[in-house]
């Protein structure tokens, strides 16, 4: 599936879609945007797919954002006209499968705002971190500053949002935005790898646990540990927990099929 600035391959159960708008650091239009929105709630209906790789095409950016030369489209509409029936362009981002962001280069702006989005980060040592758009008299609109700041120390993301400070990737591993640090030609095969650890265990299950962590995040413990034991009676009497443990007394790789 490919739409210009946008391209999406499958490698069994992993999808991998790629940036691909090289001219502007993998900057996307607007209807980049959308067309993005559209994809990833087509990988949600996909039952082939298990975690979704996303990554920009080369080895200079991942992504920078929106691409400011072609947002003239943004003032044919007042504002008001559109912010009560608006949805993020990172809304197809909200799914129970596992995202990972493979960070080749720039993460800037739009760009850190989408790996935010995602339930892991990993990056090539060459990359680098901003939300840069207090330089140009914005704000980051993707809810890059709400997931920052509940990702990384409070007193480091409000440096890095009210300074526009970069961070290189070392940094960002330091204080936890990404969880791993790949040499640029290692970090697709690095990446693919963590995907296909994850797409190897149970979907339904993988599912559950992702579902688990970002609801229960934001409930009292006590709550948040009712909600685990929830999702474990769904999962009981599933085929597949009856084909874990099967395989496991065989002594043989489990045959899931999210059921």
């Amino acid at each position: 599936m490919s739409t210009g600035t946008l391209v999406f391959t499958k490698e069994g159960n992993i999808g991998v879609l790629t940036l691909n708008n090289p001219d502007a650091l993998n900057a996307l239009p607007l209807e980049g945007w959308e067309e993005l929105r559209e994809i990833c709630f087509e990988i949600k209906k996909d039952p082939d797919v298990r975690v979704v790789v996303i990554t920009g095409t080369g080895d200079r950016a991942f992504c920078t954002g929106t691409d400011l030369k072609k947002t003239a489209k943004m003032a044919d509409e007042s504002f008001v006209a559109t912010y009560f029936d608006w949805e993020t362009y990172l809304s197809g981002l909200k799914m129970w499968k596992p995202t990972i962001a493979a960070i080749n280069g720039y993460c800037i702006g739009g760009g850190l705002e989408m790996a935010l989005a995602c339930d892991l980060r990993v990056a090539s040592s060459k990359a680098s971190f901003a939300l840069s758009e207090v330089k140009v008299a914005s704000l980051p609109g993707l809810g890059g500053m709400q997931r920052l700041i509940r990702t990384v120390p409070k007193a480091v993301a409000m440096k890095m949002i009210l300074g526009a400070e970069r961070i290189n990737a070392q940094e960002a591993y330091r204080i936890g935005l990404i969880s791993d640090i790949f040499e640029p030609e290692a970090l697709m095969e690095g990446a693919m790898k963590i995907a296909g650890q994850i797409a190897a265990n149970a979907p339904l299950s993988v599912k559950a646990a992702k579902q688990a962590c970002v609801v229960g995040a934001d409930l009292p413990l006590d709550q948040a540990i009712m909600f685990d034991y929830m999702l474990w009676g769904i999962l009981r009497d599933t085929e597949d927990r009856l084909e874990g443990r099967k395989a496991f007394a065989e002594k043989r790789p489990p045959q899931y099929k999210g059921r």
